[in-house]
């Protein structure tokens, strides 16, 4: 049984502070006590803790009120207007009075405060953050009125918030979280695990021992009995499970906790010592050797390198104490491998020979123990019974690396056949280009061709357009000089017509003058006379002016 794990959901939604998790180094180990709990910003790697100031900061801070007012002036460094809140009024103020305002906020600035609180829980500004987040927390953490009972009356963000600040987590502010209303409550008042994987009630599967009963939201399906934390690892050696009560525990826990250890072997009789692990929650005792053994048969073939070198890391922690042959060897044969493994060697081979190894010490340990017990006759019955037993399991790691074996051969294959297919395909697909790269030469040497063709036809018609441009040049200026000489005629022709007819007219004009005269001059006698000589005049100057 491994602990719930989220799965799809960036870690760093579950962390706090990056940059001052590295104070963990100087924790004191008898500091992961039931009362006395690190920061969340303290944590060391991925695995989350309750926020519970440490106890040399909560003295300091309920010792020093003159801090109160420094800090509180620093976490309200943007002081919120009349009709709006800040986090540190949401920590400190009525939920039903903050309720009723957020109720009255945009949704802008409620995303903007959730995003001011996630940059105080990733710790970027420092030592100044990690210590405002520290008094908000010890705000929230302080107050009696934050029941379940008042906290249903807060707004969604409000109690996200209050959650948020309580617990260190960023999740409960990231906007695809969805737990409801009274999930968020219970897991603020500790009815409810933490982790968003597991999320059971508290304390899990009805567990009655001290540590579920007096640990404030510790949940034993996924939280580390000393260090209170949770992470997301999986099938690894990182994570010991006591036999008896199902508590967890990290093996670094344990190991920095003195609770792996040296002590007397219950499994071959002798009273040898053996690596052993103690589980703070029921005090009993954990063979180690077997649980190793256990967890690589089974998830060894599923690890990259990678994860088994961190793997054998774990084992080498484990055994370096070791007093007996058994856990010696186990520790040089995971140092020689690890140093394997950085130089080169296939992780299958690596992960073949400590399989094979640990099956080697299992035998020697029951040969030993036979050796050891010569005095005591063993039935035939049992012995063919162990013989059995230890015949199944070499048979059952042989068959579990004839299966991986063969499942990479199976890998192998498919990949060839795919390398195969993929290279037919390439092939095909470089004599079509090739066939293509040859009709686009075709093409553009058609092309080429019809376009040469075109620019003779281009220079002929130019050619022809200059010759006829040339001919009506000419025929203008043809047309030009007959429509000028064509004028000419005509008005040499009106001219002589016009005199024709003026001299006509005057020669009309004469003679009835003259009949003019000389009728007057019968008629009228010598005194009109001279009036007529003087018309006479006058009419043939003026027909020879004409």
């Amino acid at each position: 049984m491994l602990p719930p794990r989220p799965s799809g959901l960036p870690p760093s939604l579950f962390l706090s502070s990056s940059d001052t998790r590295a104070s963990t180094g100087n924790h004191d180990p008898g500091m992961n006590s039931d009362q006395n709990r690190e920061s969340p910003a303290e944590s060391a790697n991925s695995r989350d803790t309750w926020p519970v100031i440490d106890a040399a900061t909560q003295v300091k801070l309920e010792n020093q009120k003159a801090e109160d007012g420094y800090y509180e002036q620093s976490v309200t460094h943007r002081p919120a207007s009349a009709n709006k809140v800040s986090l540190l009024d949401i920590a400190r103020e009525q939920v039903d009075i903050i309720s009723e305002k957020m109720y009255l906020l945009p949704n802008e600035y409620l995303e903007e405060l959730k995003g001011r609180l996630r940059g105080m829980l990733e710790g970027n500004g420092g030592p100044q953050q990690r210590d405002e987040l520290l008094f908000l927390q010890r705000l929230v953490q302080t107050r009696s009125d934050l029941t379940a009972n008042t906290l249903i009356k807060a707004h969604r963000v409000q109690l996200e918030i209050l959650v948020a600040i309580n617990s260190g987590i960023q999740f409960f502010l990231h906007h695809s979280m969805n737990l409801s209303q009274t999930c968020l409550i219970e897991v603020f008042v500790y009815k409810r695990c933490r982790n968003i994987a597991c999320q059971s009630q508290l304390p899990a599967e009805d567990c009655h021992c001290e540590i579920c009963t007096n640990r404030k939201g510790f949940c034993s399906l996924c939280m580390c009995v000393i260090c209170n934390k949770f992470d997301f690892e999986v099938n690894t050696c990182r994570w010991i499970g006591c036999d008896s009560c199902a508590h967890w525990t990290h093996t670094d826990c344990a190991i920095r906790d003195k609770q792996i250890g040296t002590g007397p072997s219950s499994v071959n009789g002798l009273g040898s010592a053996e690596m052993q692990f103690r589980c703070r929650a029921c005090n009993r005792t954990s063979e180690l050797f077997g649980w190793v053994k256990d967890v690589f048969q089974q998830c060894a073939p599923t690890w990259n390198g990678e994860s088994l070198i961190r793997e054998l890391t774990v084992v080498s922690k484990i055994f370096r104490l070791s007093e007996n042959t058994r856990g010696r060897q186990l520790f040089w044969k995971s140092e020689e491998l690890i140093e394997k493994l950085k130089g080169g060697v296939a992780e299958t081979t690596a992960c073949r020979i400590i399989l094979t190894f640990l099956q080697e010490l299992e035998m020697d340990s029951s040969r030993s123990s036979e050796a050891g017990n010569k005095e005591r006759m063993i039935p035939p019955q049992e012995a063919c019974n162990r013989i059995a037993a230890v015949v199944q399991e070499a048979v059952q790691t042989m068959g579990v690396v004839a299966d991986e074996k063969l499942r990479m051969l199976k890998k192998a294959r498919q990949a060839l056949e795919t390398c195969d297919h993929e290279l037919e395909e390439k092939a095909k697909e470089v004599s079509e280009l090739k066939l293509e790269r040859q009709r686009k030469r075709l093409q553009i040497d058609e092309l080429e061709s019809i376009a040469r063709l075109k620019e003779a036809e281009a220079d002929m018609f130019q050619l022809k357009a200059d010759e006829a441009r040339r001919e009506a040049d000419r025929l203008q200026r043809i047309a030009l000089a007959k429509s000028g000489k064509s004028e000419e005629d005509y008005a040499s022709s009106y001219l002589k017509q016009r005199l024709s007819e003026a001299e006509a007219e005057k020669q009309f004009l004469f003679e009835k003058i003259k009949l003019q005269d000389q009728s007057s001059r019968s008629s009228q006698g010598n005194d009109i006379g001279d009036s007529s000589q003087e018309l006479y005049s006058k009419i043939q100057e003026i027909l020879k002016s004409v």
